[in-house]
């Protein structure tokens, strides 16, 4: 009985100690709970996206993709979530209601490439969009400031307005061409009566256009649109013209240009007529402008037969040679309303050329620099050297003061004869260098950039050429009654307007002036184009992009221009599905695979740095198609025929250096097909990439000596490069490289492929040293050469030339892209999806003190800075949050590290990945951090 007391009040004990247990964990849980629902997020959204652009005024997507980065002074910081408001209206927004489309919470760490889900967007309609998140410890951020997207015309039926031209046909002979051809110049009158709520102009022109409002140019796009395919696509602007309408009259002006639609005949090179392969025709135009009035009606202003056209002052345009202005010929207040314009005559309807009239996806091309001269000299009576100071692409405008009728000719040169005078040889248009044809209306025999003006004799007259460009330093003006002052010339800089993203810095001046001639050829080639050069030629050569569109990555914001460039690919494929050597396509169809794989090769490149997985499935068949007919073209494996290496400075036959290109697509397409899950074509690929291994090893591999081929560093480079030798052999294989190197006196010998590969194999295996010794060169052949020679550019040769190569040529600016992925030691980690996953891997060289290096990626600025001291080498490393990264440090003694301040150890959110060979990696999350080594 006691006993079973005991038992009873032992139990009831037990039960009440319990109780109190579960009462006390249920109010430390709420507690808990109460304060974790305090705490404040760490995570603040910014930099929100729409199509990589910041509140984009007219796209035609129908389900646009959204991103945003952000900002945390805290480590390892992660989102969870996220969530999407969108709004027509603003104050909707602000007060977090979303009338369009709520995402809800969504589970997921993505902030890229968020595609709106909501119901089907209006045309002509602005959407207000905010996001906030949820970090790790599922805390939500404050709601972000808001942003917009407004769509455009979005659907080809919506299009009321009509193509326009001048009535007039183009010649039925060549010669004719030359013969003075007025720009066109088109207005419309209309009337306002009631108070304007929004108006929007949708306009393009072909070739280009340049429109204005009651006299006023509207916007600041110049060579508007960008070059497409014309029988595919063309471009079209959306203008906000609501504060620039008046109450009355108003009127409409565009003037029309000739750019790449309405080309001069020139035989480039003795042969090629660009006018055979283009999508040509009259100049022509379509502009519809949305009127919504503050009651709510609506109007429509659209291009039809009711519009006026006469001839303007610009007698002659040419997208190469130059233009003909005639001041004379200046209509005042042509584009004004009420202008008498009964002398005029109707404009004519056109057909337009291309199915789709898309919203311009990529940024404008805009004048992003001002350049003064630096001097004027009269080299002899009336002639007068302008040199600007640097080589660049764009214009010049010009004050004159002259008398009417007095005839000025400006040409423009890259360079200059021992005796001062201009040399234009280096930038005559395709080689077309015959006997000189003065008449200003016959083929010029030689085609040099020139630019004349008549002047109507009122001062002071400014000049500025509008439907052409040029790329020069030096300018030879001649027919000026004196010598001109410097402040009455001006250089404008002209390229599509890309956002720079990068910076990258060192304790070597010799590498600070290549970063910078880099930068200077990359914008002076990228007109709605990468361009090979800015005058030549223009075109754009896939081999060229191949080799530097990473550099040009970590210098701009290139989303959107590359997207476009690999569309321009597929639309420029020929009618069985091959691929061709430039796009958009002017006939050039040699160079082969090494040209074509631009196509894929980019593909992947914006699938890493801002994955973009949209591409790879658009793309997808296209990529197939072509990859198939290389592959039955080349049933050996062995590819015969294509460019190699070109601007090398050895033989280098094509099958050699072909052949491990072809075995880059086949693991290229192999990597695009298991991403898109496409299991059957990856092994299809992977199995053709063993068999082209095999067989490039059975016949040009020497596994005694390591000889690739010719044996050349091209040679040597592509193979090692492109993994296609046995790993066993790889080791013998480097170090052939290094002895033709070595014969070389430590000087390069490769071209544009090669280049960018030997910089890369050398920095990978251990020889960074030499690849350094290589940059740093200052005689020929490299960078300092070209700089010792007083280059501002780069050159498209490595030898200095006066008559033949171009002074303005990107595709050796590879050496950029080392710079900021070795030097800096930023790149993506191979299986980064929009940079997700960084590689911090810097080369700390014994003969550099510092390295600064920037890269604002699509997830955030990254960091990446070195120093040395007498006593340590210190290393400040940002990464940006929801991202991690992998940090390789010169040491593998893990207790001499520190971090901030402390051993890296004891540092509780960095990870030891590996540690070998006196190198430690080490894994980290978002955040900033200071690493300190003691040196060796």
């Amino acid at each position: 009985m006691i006993l079973k007391n005991r038992g009873h009040v032992l139990k009831k004990s037990i039960f009440n100690v319990g109780s109190l247990l579960l009462l006390f964990l249920s109010i430390s849980f709420q507690c808990n709970h109460l304060l974790s629902s305090n705490v404040e997020c760490q995570l603040k959204v910014d930099s929100l996206k729409c199509e990589y652009q910041v509140n984009p005024l007219g796209i035609d997507i129908t389900n646009p993709r959204l991103s945003w980065t952000m900002q945390s002074d805290a480590r390892s910081q992660t989102q969870s979530a996220y969530q999407v408001i969108v709004s027509t209206s603003l104050d909707s927004l602000t007060a977090s209601k979303a009338d369009q489309w709520n995402s809800r919470k969504v589970q997921s760490g993505n902030s890229i490439q968020v595609t709106y889900s909501g119901p089907e967007l209006a045309p002509e309609t602005r959407y207000y969009w905010r996001v906030r998140i949820w970090d790790q410890n599922d805390t939500p951020s404050a709601w972000s400031e808001p942003a917009w997207f407004e769509t455009a015309i979005l659907h080809q039926h919506n299009w009321q307005a009509k193509w326009l031209n001048d009535g007039k046909t183009n010649p039925a002979v060549e010669e004719d061409f030359f013969k003075f051809d007025p720009a066109p110049l088109f207005r419309k009158d209309f009337t306002l009566t009631k108070p304007v709520s929004q108006a929007r102009l949708y306009i393009t022109g072909l070739g280009y256009y340049e429109a204005s409002l009651n006299g006023k140019r509207i916007g600041d796009h110049l060579l508007d649109p960008g070059w497409t395919d014309f029988s595919k696509r063309i471009y079209y602007s959306t203008y906000d013209l609501t504060d620039r309408l008046t109450t009355g009259g108003n009127c409409l002006g565009v003037t029309l240009g000739n750019g790449w639609f309405n080309p001069l005949p020139l035989r480039m090179w003795g042969h090629l007529n660009i006018r055979e392969h283009l999508t040509v025709g009259r100049p022509q135009f379509i502009a519809q402008l949305k009127i919504t009035y503050k009651d709510g009606s609506e109007q429509l202003i659209t291009s039809d037969t009711g519009w006026k056209v006469t001839e303007g002052p610009i007698i002659r345009n040419s997208i190469y040679l130059g233009e003909i202005y005639d001041a004379r010929k200046e209509l005042a207040a042509w584009n004004m309303p009420g202008f008498d314009d009964s002398a005029w005559h109707n404009a004519a309807l056109a057909d337009s050329p291309a199915p789709i009239l898309q919203a311009q996806p990529l940024l404008p091309i805009r004048s992003t620099a001002v350049i003064k001269p630096v001097s004027v000299t009269e080299i002899k009576d009336g002639v007068y050297i302008v040199d600007m100071g640097c080589n660049f692409a764009g214009l010049a405008s010009f004050k004159f003061n002259l008398k009417k009728s007095a005839m000025v000719k400006m040409r423009y040169g890259e360079l200059l004869y021992n005796d001062g005078t201009l040399n234009p040889m280096t930038s005559v248009c395709g080689q077309i260098k015959g006997k000189r044809n003065d008449s200003l209306q016959a083929n010029p025999g030689l085609a040099w950039q020139e630019d004349i003006y008549f002047a109507k004799g009122s001062s002071p007259e400014i000049y500025t050429p509008r439907f052409t460009f040029h790329a020069f330093r030096y300018i030879e003006i001649t027919g000026l009654p004196q010598k001109p002052e410097l402040d009455s010339i001006t250089g404008y800089r002209l390229n599509t307007d890309v956002t720079p993203v990068g910076s990258f810095s060192c304790s070597n001046d010799l590498f600070n002036s290549i970063q910078q001639i880099c930068q200077t050829s990359f914008l002076s080639n990228i007109f709605s184009v990468q361009s090979d050069c800015p005058h030549r030629e223009r075109f754009g050569y896939g081999g060229d992009l191949v080799n530097t569109n990473e550099a040009f990555i970590y210098n701009y914001d290139m989303a959107n221009f590359y997207a476009k460039a690999v569309q321009d690919w597929d639309d420029c494929k020929l009618a069985d599905g091959m691929l061709t050597d430039t796009a958009p396509f002017v006939g050039i169809q040699y160079c082969g695979v090494g040209w074509a794989m631009a196509h894929l090769h980019t593909q992947l490149v914006l699938y890493r740095y801002y994955g973009d997985l949209t591409i790879l499935q658009q793309q997808y068949d296209t990529a197939v198609r072509w990859f198939d007919l290389v592959i039955n073209s080349n049933p050996d494996f062995i590819v015969n025929q294509g460019l190699s290496d070109h601007e090398t400075l050895t033989e280098n036959p094509a099958p050699t250096l072909v052949t491990p290109l072809y075995f880059q697509c086949a693991n290229m397409l192999a990597q695009i097909s298991a991403i898109l899950g496409k299991n059957d074509n990856r092994d299809k690929y992977l199995t053709l990439a063993d068999n082209i291994m095999t067989a490039y090893n059975g016949k040009f591999f020497d596994t005694a000596t390591g000889k690739c081929g010719s044996g050349t560093q091209s040679s040597q480079s592509f193979a090692l490069y492109s993994d296609i030798l046995p790993q066993d052999s790889q080791k013998a294989a480097f170090q052939y490289l290094l002895d033709r190197i070595k014969k070389c006196d430590n000087h390069l010998s490769t071209g544009i492929f090669g280049t960018n590969y030997m910089l890369d194999i050398l920095s990978r295996q251990g020889s960074g040293e030499l690849a350094y010794t290589i940059v740093n060169q200052r005689t020929f052949p490299g960078w300092g050469h070209m700089l010792e020679s007083g280059a501002t550019s780069l050159w498209e040769h490595w030898q200095f030339s006066d008559n033949t190569y171009s002074h303005n040529h990107p595709m050796f600016g590879s050496v950029s892209k080392w710079f900021y992925s070795s030097l800096g030691g930023i790149k993506p980690d191979p299986q980064a999806v929009g940079f997700d996953k960084i590689i911090i891997n810097p080369l700390v060289l014994k003969q550099l003190q510092w390295v600064k290096s920037t890269y604002n990626s699509v997830r955030g600025p990254i960091t990446s800075n070195w120093h040395k001291s007498d006593n340590e080498i210190t290393f400040d490393i940002t990464i940006p949050a929801n991202t991690t990264a992998t940090v390789y440090l010169p040491s593998d003694k893990l207790q001499a590290i520190k971090e901030g301040g402390k051993p890296v150890t004891a540092v509780s959110d960095i990870k030891l990945s590996t540690c070998n060979n006196g190198v430690s990696a080490w894994n980290i999350g978002s955040g900033s951090y200071h690493f300190t080594i003691p040196c060796k």
